[in-house]
């Protein structure tokens, strides 16, 4: 008896090896769909847990193709030291990323170095409403200085600071291309991130702030033409929010809650 317990031991725990061995890649996109609400998901993965590589594509219905979000493939190396609890790991993307991502730590710590990943504003459409109607373009880069990301009780919390360059945006329901250029700040603590926006140049004026508390977003601000760009500029106003009067001039209230 001791025997055959012994042997199917040893069966499981070789299983156990060879499925760890040889996880596939593609098992990992229905993990990154949970992840993120079912918003995004691996495409065309190949490799294993260890080295593997894909694209990164909005979450597609039953009948529709993954669309990527991103540019290239991303490419990940993991070391086998996770089995033991100490995470070491590389990320890749010579076309969306401006240096390799590295992360570090363990399954409760862990340490992102800092980088900028490049993300095009036309891909945002695949995302769905309101986007896929202003059927944004131009460039978004987002950088960050380290950041540090906590595991508590199956919650991830993140601590550290972002920032989101919006370049050269215009849209499909505007005549005047670009719209403009602006910068997104966001400070993490936790669950939550503290947000601001502003108008780095353009003929629509965009600011405000806000929050991201556990996923969803608060926001209030302000948007509005340049002097002698209402008219051009009002098709896309009116879909972005409510008209309002403010020190004497006509804004748009953009509210978020």
């Amino acid at each position: 008896m001791w025997r055959i317990l012994r042997c199917s031991l040893i069966g499981i725990v070789s299983i156990a090896l060879t499925i760890l061995i040889f996880f596939p890649a593609t098992w990992l996109a229905p993990l990154l769909e949970i992840q993120t609400s079912g918003r995004l998901t691996l495409g065309d993965a190949q490799g294993t847990l260890w080295h593997g590589s894909a694209f990164v594509g909005a979450a597609p219905s039953r009948s529709d193709p993954v669309t990527p979000l991103l540019p290239g493939r991303f490419v990940w190396k993991l070391s086998p030291t996770v089995i033991l609890g100490r995470v070491d790991a590389v990320l890749e993307n010579s076309a969306s990323l401006a240096h390799q991502i590295k992360i570090t730590g363990d399954w409760k710590q862990l340490q992102v170095s800092p980088s900028m990943i490049t993300l095009p504003a036309e891909r945002l459409a695949a995302l769905g409403a309101p986007l896929n109607t202003i059927k944004p373009s131009g460039r978004m880069d987002l950088s960050w200085q380290l950041l540090h990301l906590t595991r508590k009780k199956g919650i991830v919390e993140m601590t550290g600071s972002m920032k989101l360059e919006l370049k050269d945006i215009a849209s499909r329901l505007s005549p005047i291309k670009p719209l403009g250029a602006y910068d997104l700040v966001f400070n993490w603590h936790g669950q939550q991130a503290d947000m601001t926006l502003k108008t780095v140049k353009g003929p629509m004026l965009l600011s405000g702030s806000g929050k991201i508390i556990k996923g969803r977003l608060q926001y209030s601000g302000t948007a509005q033409a340049e002097a002698g760009q209402e008219e051009k500029l009002a098709n896309l106003l009116n879909l972005l929010g409510q008209r309002r009067q403010q020190g004497g001039k006509e804004i748009i209230s953009l509210e978020f809650k």
